[in-house]
């Protein structure tokens, strides 16, 4: 009767490890790499076989090109240029960007005897972004670069000269993307190149003309933030045409704010408004004239005709409090950086043993965040099979230990690996890849049916990989370790963001020390629950219970399915999340027909089959797509960036900023919990502090780096700022007394 009764829990425990060896298999191998590959594919980077002249990305193609007419020799003409193609609706920016962006950079290693000029850069479009105005490039734009080659250059051996550029550019939508790229051309030395000839003609007929017998001034008052403009000797064909105006320095003129313009014969005159970020008044301003073509519209498309001007300033004008206040604030903020990142590359034994110790507490309390109950609740119960074999208790709560540290440890190493690469990144990183979170959905899917009773392992695969436990009892114990950790990997508990934070500016050796401090952590409760016989009292009795409790526990495990649905939902809109929905669901239909017996079993399979991969043809693409973070101005809260942040602190206001993002479970908690309450809001209004939201939820640079420079690596992350005053930088478990302390401060 006993052997009859534990039968059914023995077989689920088998059924279990044969699961979680494919996690950790999944979690130790394939995780990493499609996390990897992700990143590397929204930096648009190079394919692994390296450089080449052409890069991909999911919103340009990229290409190096040439013209050569007369091959390439000394004294000969040379253009390089960056022809850009951009994804409907995406931009990339001018030398000017506007009120956003940034220019597309250029870093040439060109034979010894060549020099390139700068970028001849074609006349922009206007573009509107909401109450913005940026100066960019949609469709298909080439760059062109004069390259001068002097006697020196020698051509190689095999008549080819190798020419490499490192570029790096900025695209946009709403949300925008940096991205980079290694290119390499090889050019014949003697063979005329023209197959960009047409295009490099169209570019350069796209760059302003200069107008030297043209004359321009420009007049400021100390009291105003207006300056006229006056232009004499314009070209007749654009004398009583209404001319767009491109300042080429950023931060001078409110470039979206209306420009009044005239004609009063040939003269054109304009009033220009001054920006709130100008800095003093330079001596020479330069600009850019464009003629709008036939529409008249410069939103649509580029001039049909530019002149580049030089315009002498005549007067002062009143440089803006920002640029007064600037260098101060910049000074705080670095002493405040200093002040919190204490460890230098090799760390003094106490700032190590404080990191080690504050990873330890991180380690134990990440057992109370809700995101690792359904495991851990596993893994206490699993304790009951064993019943009184005390020696097998030990051995699973050691082998258990053993999966968490050396996973802390693994996917430490990996997160210091690709810092070290150049890629910024932060704890919890594999889930700013989509593929990531709909992967982790799909097993915990399969998981849940499996402890659900949906399927049997030993009804779909062979006896002897659903009979792995009888051979190896103690994998299934280190497997849901490794499983507890790619659980945990979104949390963060107290202590753990400072031990992060000091990590991952150590020497590799202390930090895998400190991620070794979390792992042992974590583990701790459980090899002390094995190891000491007194505490297991309180579990029950094995029984036939554990059969219910089996298919109790696949309630959390599709609760998890639930949350990580609504994480791609953040990261990819309602689109992504609605077709993760629909693999699933064809992931399940799979499950239940491999269950079946005989032809149905066949014919079912091929037809989900089938059907699965017409799904993932038509919506895969969805599941990846970024979608723009909606406004949460109406709540209160604005997006978090840098100038918006410093611009609110140069007007004197504080600023509370909440780093988070959608799969941070903590994150969430506190923001439905003590970010939500009324009295904390009405504090927040009273002291007159503004809500910034830095939303890490899909990989931002910007983020990582201000987080670093509080000594942070993760989120969630809470900081109260404040003119003069050094950032005060809150608890990961955020309490309403808490923030009403630090309001007190002000």
């Amino acid at each position: 009767m006993p052997t009859r009764r534990f039968f059914s829990f023995r077989r689920f425990h088998a059924q279990a490890l044969t699961l979680g060896v494919v996690a950790w298999l999944f979690c130790a191998v394939l995780l990493p790499m499609v996390a990897h590959a992700q990143l590397r594919l929204n930096l648009g980077s190079a394919a692994a076989a390296g450089p080449a002249d052409t890069i991909t990305t999911p919103h340009v193609q990229a290409q190096l090109v040439a013209l050569a007419p007369e091959g390439v020799a000394a004294g000969k003409p040379l253009t390089l240029g960056l022809r850009i193609q951009h994804q409907p609706d995406w931009h990339t920016y001018w030398q000017n960007p506007g009120d956003s962006g940034l220019p597309t950079q250029l870093n040439w290693t060109l034979p010894a005897g060549m020099q390139a000029g700068d970028i001849d850069w074609p006349v922009p479009q206007q573009i509107r972004v909401g109450d913005m105005l940026n100066y960019g490039y949609e469709g298909t734009v080439l760059l062109p670069v004069p390259v001068t080659v002097g006697s020196a250059f020698q051509p190689g051996t095999d008549h080819s000269t190798e020419l490499r550029l490192h570029a790096s550019w900025l695209v946009c939508r709403v949300e925008c993307i940096p991205e980079e790229g290694e290119f390499l051309l090889r050019l014949p030395t003697d063979v005329s190149d023209t197959q960009w000839a047409t295009e490099f003609a169209q570019a350069l007929a796209q760059v302003p003309q200069a107008l030297p017998e043209a004359q321009a001034s420009l007049s400021a008052q100390p009291d105003s933030d207006r300056v006229q403009l006056r232009v004499q000797g314009l070209p007749a064909l654009a004398q009583g045409q209404t001319l767009a105006f491109y300042p080429q320095t950023a931060d001078t003129f409110q470039h979206a704010a209306p420009i009044a313009q005239r004609w009063d014969g040939n003269v054109w005159s304009a009033e220009l408004p001054l920006s709130t970020m100008r800095g003093d008044t330079p001596a020479m301003l330069d600009f850019v004239l464009g003629l709008p073509g036939a529409t008249g519209d410069v939103a649509h498309a580029p001039p049909s005709q530019a002149w580049q001007l030089t315009a002498a300033v005549q007067g002062q004008w009143k440089a803006a409090e920002l640029a007064q206040v600037s260098p101060a604030l910049a000074a705080a903020l670095a002493a405040n950086q200093a002040a919190a990142q204490p460890i230098s590359d090799v760390p003094s034994a106490s700032s190590w043993a404080m990191a080690l110790v504050g990873g330890l507490l991180g380690g134990l309390l990440l057992n109370l965040m809700p995101c690792v109950f359904p495991v851990l609740a596993i893994k206490l119960m699993g304790f009951a099979r064993h019943g009184g074999d005390q020696r097998a208790q030990r051995h699973g709560g050691l082998a258990y230990a053993a999966g968490v540290i050396l996973s802390f440890v693994a996917l430490g190493a990996l997160l210091l690996a690709l810092r070290a690469a150049g890629e910024q990144l932060g704890w919890g990183f594999q889930l700013q890849s989509p593929l990531v979170v709909a992967a982790l959905a799909a097993l915990f899917t399969l998981i849940g049916l499996n402890l659900a009773g949906v399927f049997e392992l030993g009804n779909i695969v062979p006896d002897r990989v659903a009979n792995l436990h009888a051979r190896h009892p103690l994998g299934d114990a280190f497997v849901s370790g490794v499983v507890a950790v790619a659980i945990a990997s979104p949390c963060t508990a107290p202590f753990m963001g400072a031990s992060l934070g000091f990590a991952v500016g150590m020497p590799a050796v202390q930090a895998l020390a400190v991620f070794a401090a979390l792992g042992i952590g974590m583990a701790l409760p459980y090899v002390l629950v094995s190891f000491v016989p007194a505490l297991l009292r309180w579990l029950p009795r094995p029984g036939a219970w554990m059969n219910t409790f089996r298919r109790a526990m696949a309630f959390p495990m599709f609760a998890t399915v639930v949350w990580l649905v609504w994480v791609l939902g953040q990261q990819s809109g309602i689109d992504g999340a609605a077709a993760l929905l629909a693999l699933l669901l064809c992931l399940t239909a799979l499950v239940w027909v491999l269950t079946l017996q005989g032809r149905t079993r066949v014919l079912l399979g091929v037809l989900v089959l089938a059907f699965s991969a017409w799904l993932v043809q038509g919506m895969g693409r969805s599941i990846t797509e970024p979608v723009a973070q909606a406004s949460q101005s109406s709540s209160g809260w604005q997006a978090w960036s840098p100038a918006a942040q410093e611009q609110l602190l140069a007007q004197g206001r504080p600023v509370f900023v909440d780093y988070t993002a959608a799969w941070c479970v903590t994150c969430q908690y506190n923001k439905r919990t003590t970010l939500s309450d009324a009295k904390v809001l009405a504090d927040f209004a009273a002291h007159g502090v503004a809500l910034l939201r830095a939303d890490w939820t899909r990989r931002e640079p910007t983020i990582t780096a201000a987080l670093a420079a509080l000594g942070r690596n993760g989120v969630p992350v809470y900081v109260l700022l404040a003119p003069g005053k050094a950032p005060i930088v809150m608890t990961e478990l955020l309490t309403r007394q808490e923030v009403h302390d630090a309001l007190a401060t002000l």
